[in-house]
């Protein structure tokens, strides 16, 4: 069979290093995912910080609102493109090699970058100008479908026994390492910069920095290898020949619970990720009237910890248990969505702001820190790029991708500041039920708390 019929839990063994006690492909794996993930993610994040400037620039409009919705409109059919491209990748990847198609995902990500920090204003050539646009994001987010997933497994693969969890987070580590980047370059460039200059070459920037990731990709497919685990599995499965159509049909029947789990998993860090970090400037300026800058200050120091303490998390979650870990924190989290709101909301100061933003980075990191590894240890070697991409995508796309245009949208229509507090709670509540409903989450926790887990047997 193309999967043994038995739960992926059966087989998570697979994602060893052999005999040796580190990493098979060592610093070079590491390196590699978490320059991609930086550069990638760079000038994805930085047009969600500029994107006044942005919706000035090629969405004029009478309405600043519908201007600003048409941005976020643009940004989500991004995240809508992102699982397409992430299965194609993905099932790519899962044959040909995992390196191969990373080097592939940085240089489509860089060719959109490029577009999109070449394209003409509105003011210059018209409705092309928009188009151009829509054209760089779905090429971004064919790109980046696949991104998380191939850069994942590459890391969880080389990691020993043991300490997936912790090389894990360095790929998520990398993503922080880009929002701070990215946040900070935009900071730089709405403080030092008139509205003039930023509206006419200054929004630029950002985008022809991420368009280095490009030659950067080709340099990887160069110097990384692929992890000799998946050698060993396209070697024991170059006999297998299946239609597409099959191979979905397959995953679904025998990793379709996997795949809820990971998404239970993934919503509420996406959720939490996408609300404070990239939602966040845009309620700074519209809900509580403070500056873009008191945003992007706390911005940049939260992602100053997030990048420092994810790998903290990660080390705790192999130690501690990875779902006892997600099930203290996500509850948590819960129950402190609108206290902290609330301390924002009733007397908005950019000292609470900040204080708030940095309480939020403390959360995000226990949540985010293992999920590399949590994704990549639920299934089997010969689907495990396809399932950590489907699952990534799928929670992303309906509750990281869409949180700006759902927040948005809500408090136009309720007027109430305290949404982004609700979306918090519901997002919790939503991954709590989704990884308690299925075998491989219930089985996953019930192992850790017998004192077995995932992240340090070798065999079962």
């Amino acid at each position: 069979m193309w999967v043994d019929r038995h739960n992926s839990l059966s087989q998570q063994a697979e994602v060893t290093t052999g005999a040796g006690s580190r990493p098979l492909l060592g610093y070079r794996a590491f390196a590699a995912c978490l320059i991609g993930n930086s550069f990638e993610w760079f000038d994805f994040l930085a047009y969600v910080f500029l994107s006044k400037t942005i919706a000035r620039v090629f969405f004029p409009a009478h309405n600043s609102t519908i201007s600003l919705a048409l941005t976020f409109a643009t940004f989500a059919l991004g995240f809508v493109i992102r699982p397409l491209g992430g299965i194609a990748l993905s099932l790519y990847a899962d044959r040909v090699g995992r390196a191969r198609v990373l080097s592939l995902v940085m240089f489509m990500m860089g060719t959109g970058s490029l577009l999109l920090g070449l394209a003409p204003s509105y003011s210059q050539i018209g409705l092309a100008s928009p188009l151009l646009v829509l054209l760089a994001r779905l090429l971004q987010g064919l790109a980046i479908g696949a991104q998380f997933g191939v850069s994942s497994v590459i890391v969880v693969e080389s990691a020993p026994v043991g300490r997936k969890m912790f090389y894990g987070s360095f790929n998520v580590s990398g993503q922080a390492l880009s929002a701070l980047l990215s946040a900070g370059c935009s900071y730089w460039l709405t403080t030092h910069l008139s509205v003039e200059a930023l509206d006419s070459w200054g929004w630029r920037v950002p985008f022809l920095l991420g368009a280095i990731v490009g030659p950067a990709g080709l340099l990887i497919k160069r110097c990384v290898p692929e992890p000799p685990q998946f050698e060993r599995t396209r070697i024991s499965s170059q006999r297998l020949q299946q239609h597409l159509w099959e191979r979905a049909r397959n995953f679904v029947r025998y990793q379709g619970d996997a795949a809820a789990c990971g998404m239970g998993i993934m919503i509420i860090a996406v959720a939490s990720n996408y609300l404070w970090n990239v939602y966040l400037p845009v309620y700074v300026e519209r809900q509580l009237h403070l500056s873009l800058t008191a945003a992007l200050f706390g911005t940049v120091l939260g992602q100053g910890i997030l990048f420092v303490l994810f790998p903290v998390f990660g080390a705790l979650a192999d130690r501690v248990g990875a779902y006892r870990l997600f099930f203290a924190t996500t509850a948590t989290w819960a129950l402190c969505a609108f206290p902290m709101f609330w301390f924002i909301v009733s007397a908005p100061s950019i000292h609470r702001l900040v204080a708030m933003q940095l309480v939020a980075a403390v959360f995000q990191s226990a949540l985010g820190g293992p999920h590399p590894g949590m994704l990549a240890t639920i299934f089997p070697a010969k689907v495990r790029t396809l399932g950590v991409t489907v699952s990534y995508n799928l929670a992303v796309t309906l509750f990281g991708g869409m949180t700006p245009l759902t927040v948005t949208t809500l408090i136009s229509w309720t007027g109430n500041r305290m949404i982004p507090a609700a979306y918090i709670v519901a997002s919790s509540a939503i991954s709590l039920m989704l990884v308690l409903a299925t075998r491989t989450g219930r089985s996953a926790y019930g192992m850790e708390t017998e004192g077995l887990s995932i992240a340090t047997r070798e065999t079962i």
